[in-house]
């Protein structure tokens, strides 16, 4: 798959087949849209185009934009996109000056003149340019004067699943990733650097690597205690994970911790990824060490249990 950053440098495909959206994810509902994206290109010898936006639009549109959170960075949902077939990854810079663009300058200007599209697949409830008045109706009303064909995807395509990103938001906030994962087809993720901590753990016989997430508007699930699989260094371990204030002994600044299982070795400056299985329990206060020690011991038991 190739990601084009910059719509000047896109070189039209002979026949483009194409869809629009932010992907957010990319769950199992957008899983259907670009499968059948690429089906369809591939039955006309064509070549399969998504494309979408970055920043983000809400991070443009909304006021309170800085409260928004997503399930995937960028470079996230271009391997996920990857890994399902598509042919390019078109990136258009949302901006103010974008967001102004009507309807029928945004079908003009990209899909037509700078994509080429000859077939669109689009949501029933997808609305685009300024004022959000561009839909489905809208495109096929004119799909005969942009000269290329629209192919609804239908509410019972996508909606019998009961899936969108704002529910998993939802479902990780809450500490449900057991949901979250079912409606992304796949564990939740996130990645970051493994960074020096206080090592507590370590003297409690759960040494942790501290993660550092780059990305602030990556969302994080409750806080709590996980079952994990963690990848560094191309390889793949068992462990759980702390996110939260660590009541017990600290209380002052969020983190997220991983202690992986049979795990020794220097990873600090390491890219760490890290894959929620099942929530354990909550964040909880004890009253001493020793109490916190017996609680980790249980959760690495049960951990182990549900990661065999």
């Amino acid at each position: 798959m190739k990601v084009v950053d910059h719509i000047e440098d896109f070189e039209k495909p002979d026949y483009a087949v194409v869809t629009i959206g932010t992907f957010d994810g990319v769950h199992i509902g957008h899983q259907t849209i670009l499968k059948r994206l690429v089906s369809e290109a591939k039955k006309v010898n064509g070549k399969s185009v998504l494309i979408t936006f970055w920043p983000h639009p809400r991070f443009i549109l909304n006021k309170d934009a800085d409260k928004l959170k997503l399930l995937s960075t960028f470079n996230e949902k271009v391997k996920m996109v990857a890994d399902l077939g598509v042919d390019f990854i078109l990136k258009i810079a949302f901006t103010p000056e974008f967001s102004n663009l009507s309807a029928d300058e945004f079908v003009q200007q990209i899909l037509v003149n700078k994509v080429g599209t000859k077939k669109l697949f689009i949501g029933y409830d997808h609305h685009f340019g300024n004022n959000r008045e561009g839909n489905i109706k809208f495109l096929h009303q004119n799909s005969s004067r942009y000269g290329f064909e629209v192919n609804e995807i239908s509410k019972q395509e996508i909606d019998h699943i009961g899936v969108s990103s704002t529910k998993i938001r939802n479902t990780l906030e809450s500490g449900e990733i057991h949901l979250a994962n079912s409606l992304l087809g796949r564990n939740y993720s996130l990645t970051g650097k493994v960074i020096d901590g206080q090592k507590k753990g370590r003297s409690m016989g759960f040494p942790t690597a501290n993660i550092e997430i780059l990305e602030s508007y990556k969302l994080l699930p409750a806080d709590g205690v996980y079952a994990i699989k963690a990848t560094v260094n191309e390889n793949c371990y068992n462990g759980m994970l702390n996110i939260g204030f660590k009541p017990t002994v600290d209380g002052t600044r969020r983190s997220i911790e991983a202690h992986l299982f049979n795990f020794d070795a220097d990873i600090y400056g390491k890219e760490m990824t890290v894959e929620f299985v099942r929530s354990l329990r909550k964040e909880m206060k004890f009253s001493n060490l020793e109490e916190l020690k017996d609680q980790l011991m249980k959760d690495r038991e049960r951990a182990l249990k549900i990661l065999s």
